[in-house]
């Protein structure tokens, strides 16, 4: 199974500025291109999951209702473009309650390559955030950041953000990323064909 684990906010979504979380469907509006990236990386036969951090909901911010909302939001729009998540996976607490889900820290990416009985090393996490990357880097996973959103620049010449791990790619967007992976299917296909005799 071909797995990419994705960050919701600011890779999926948008967040206003000054905004720490999206507490309604109203406030999630999707990047443009994201969802017809996802459609894309799904019919490459990759399956999508999101894994985020919910600290408003330890906070009482916002309820379990309201996020379950927000995501058959994300569902239905996806739908229309074409695509799909699997499953989304959060991590309901705030930062001062130091669990082992809330990225960071691995537990939850490691809880999502046991349910789907995949090799860590195998799966691409992508996302903005160096959390993100720093618990896919735990688990040993192929890392991807997204540059669009924290910083609009052009690929070449600007630094990266502090906390990104060693062996990350670079992409401008979601829609670069899914570039990225059918190049990257186009080149193995061609390596797997046997020479001529």
């Amino acid at each position: 199974m071909k797995l990419v684990i994705l960050e919701r906010d600011g890779t999926l979504n948008a967040l206003t500025e000054g905004e720490e979380f999206v507490g309604s469907p109203d406030d999630w509006h999707a990047l443009p291109g994201a969802l017809e990236a996802v459609a894309r990386i799904n019919r490459q036969g990759w399956h999508a999951v999101v894994a985020t951090n919910q600290a408003g909901l330890g906070r009482g911010l916002f309820d379990v209702a309201a996020l379950n909302a927000i995501h058959a939001k994300m569902h239905r729009l996806l739908s229309a473009a074409g695509g799909r998540i699997d499953a989304v996976f959060y991590c309901p607490h705030a930062p001062d309650e130091n669990c082992l889900c809330r990225k960071p820290a691995p537990g939850l990416l490691e809880q999502i390559c046991e349910r789907y009985g995949v090799d860590a090393a195998d799966v691409q996490v992508v996302g903005c955030g160096a959390a993100h990357l720093q618990a896919g880097a735990a688990i040993g996973a192929q890392l991807h950041w997204l540059r669009s959103v924290a910083s609009p620049q052009p690929l070449s010449g600007a630094p990266l953000p502090a906390g990104l791990p060693p062996l990350t790619h670079v992409h401008q967007d979601l829609s670069a990323f899914a570039d990225y992976l059918g190049r990257e299917e186009t080149l193995a296909s061609a390596q797997a064909v046997p020479a001529a005799p």
